[in-house]
């Protein structure tokens, strides 16, 4: 095997175990520290009383808290950068991923009716959300929750204030839904179930789509797919508009009017008035940013449009949401003709 190739697969590789919550040193015996002595936490403890938590209480939730050396290398590891779109497509869309998607939308296929009636989000946006942050519920994570927020809130300084606020919403999270704190697991960023929400994600946008009192999007698919679908509602998906276009140039295009920014600044109209066209059929009043997608000999270019930047809020990146496009069209596909069949 060459070394191009063998970098390549180190690459891919890397990038599906960040993903999937593991990491190829995960099996080695990770160092282990009591948070309940840790320098940092002090202060957090106090914040926490402000709002009416016990001392007791935070100091038992610390004590068992055990740092993870594999989460810390993890997220010093960031795979994504050194992936292309053809790259980074080849992991996620996938016939494999699309035949599971089929299938997981047929066993639920009234849930995701309701979800997408009831929200204004497509199925197939749902399922391949699902399908790319956990297989279908197959790889939800293997840490502990409160290990991964716990050691990523006080040893890694770098997003340390962020997490720390995590901690602080799981603890309320598991208050609410009366769950036990030391038994969730998720991924190795304390991402958590089917769609794989944060603390703060889940406590703004997990609903109990089934009605039996309690929002479970770790066991219950049906609460899954609706929290999904309501995390998209909440963040202004459209429902009947596109999410990408095609881009034609009538001049040169200059190197800083691509990847600025997922958030469009700029109206279809305005980057015509630039060079840069979408055809006609599209709205020119829409907002648009201009994408170069790098493939391994080549490039395309799109508009990722109002829809596209709501796919990036779920993760901020456009490598994911134009996997997640990209996936749910084929899924969508498929699972009409095995309608149609």
């Amino acid at each position: 095997m060459s070394k191009r190739n063998k970098d390549f697969l180190l690459s891919v590789m890397s990038l599906v175990l960040l993903l999937t919550g593991c990491s190829a040193t995960a099996t080695a015996p990770d160092r282990q520290q009591n948070y309940a002595d840790h320098p940092e936490a002090q202060s957090w403890i106090e914040s926490m009383k402000a709002e009416g938590f016990t001392e007791a209480y935070l100091r038992q939730v610390l004590s068992q808290a055990k740092r993870q050396d594999s989460i810390i290398k993890a997220m010093s590891r960031p795979a994504e950068k050194r992936l292309n779109w053809e790259q980074y497509s080849n992991i996620f869309v996938k016939p494999k991923r699309v035949d599971q998607g089929v299938a997981f939308w047929h066993e639920n296929q009234a849930a995701l009716a309701r979800a997408a009636a009831t929200y204004g989000v497509p199925e197939e946006i749902i399922v391949a959300i699902i399908g790319v942050e956990t297989r279908y519920g197959r790889i939800t994570g293997s840490y502990r929750v409160l290990d991964a927020l716990a050691t990523l809130g006080f040893d890694y300084p770098k997003r340390g204030s962020f997490f720390q606020g995590q901690l602080t919403e799981y603890l309320r999270m598991v208050q609410e839904e009366q769950i036990d704190f030391a038994a969730l697991k998720g991924s190795y960023a304390g991402a958590m179930g089917y769609g794989q929400f944060i603390p703060s994600s889940f406590r703004a946008y997990a609903v109990d789509f089934d009605g039996d009192g309690k929002r479970d999007i770790w066991n219950n698919r049906v609460d899954a797919i609706g929290s999904v679908a309501n995390y998209f509602a909440e963040h202004k998906w459209r429902s009947s508009e596109p999410v990408l276009a095609p881009v034609v140039f009538n001049q040169p295009a200059q190197d800083e009017w691509f990847n600025q920014s997922l958030k469009p600044s700029l109206t279809l109209s305005q980057w015509r008035e630039k060079g840069a066209s979408a055809p006609l059929k599209f709205d020119e009043n829409s907002p648009a940013t201009l994408m170069k997608m790098e493939l391994n000999t080549s490039e395309e270019y799109w508009f990722g449009l109002h829809n596209f930047y709501v796919i990036t809020r779920y993760n901020h990146s456009r490598l994911y949401a134009m996997a997640v496009y990209r996936l749910s069209e084929q899924i969508k596909a498929a699972y009409q003709a095995s309608q149609a069949g």
